[in-house]
């Protein structure tokens, strides 16, 4: 019985992962959408006032730069694809966490399918947060298919057993 309290735990902890990281998304998306059409100096400086940011902070400057450099267009695209990915962590990790079958499979397609690219742009552009993230991701998905499996071969053992009259 511990290895199925296990494994809820399990699925419970990469479901409220996905909240967590659809929860970020959804910020970041109203963020972009709210630069567009406003003075984003304006905007960036009452949330750095707001969250109380180092302004000399050298990714902060990072951010600023890319930001700075958006357009209005660029930053509803910007918004649109946060919503978009914001969608499909949330479907992840609502079906995570209400254990359903097919948010597992799901899962594993959703971030089996983003595992190529992290690779890609570690090998471009290694950063710490990079590499900790695609390790997840991918201990993510290993832990799905080895959970996908075997409850296949548990449910299999227990047909067998019940065919045979045990």
């Amino acid at each position: 019985m511990q290895n199925a309290d296990s494994s809820r735990a399990w699925l419970m902890a990469i479901g409220m992962f996905k909240l967590v990281k659809a929860l970020l998304l959804v910020l970041v998306g109203i963020g972009a959408f709210k630069l567009a059409h406003h003075d984003t100096m304006e905007v960036l400086g009452r949330w750095v006032a707001a969250v109380h940011v180092d302004p000399d902070n050298r990714y902060f400057r990072k951010a600023l730069t890319k930001l700075l450099s958006l357009d209005d267009r660029r930053l509803k695209e910007v918004s649109a694809g946060t919503f978009f990915y914001a969608g499909l962590f949330l479907t992840e990790g609502l079906g995570l966490v209400l254990r359903k079958t097919w948010a597992e499979y799901f899962t594993i397609i959703v971030t089996g399918s983003f595992i190529p690219v992290e690779l890609h742009l570690i090998t471009q552009h290694p950063t710490v947060p990079r590499v900790v993230t695609t390790l997840a991701n991918i201990g993510i998905v290993w832990y799905l298919v080895a959970h996908r499996m075997g409850e296949r071969r548990r449910k299999a053992v227990r047909a067998s057993l019940s065919c045979s009259g045990l």
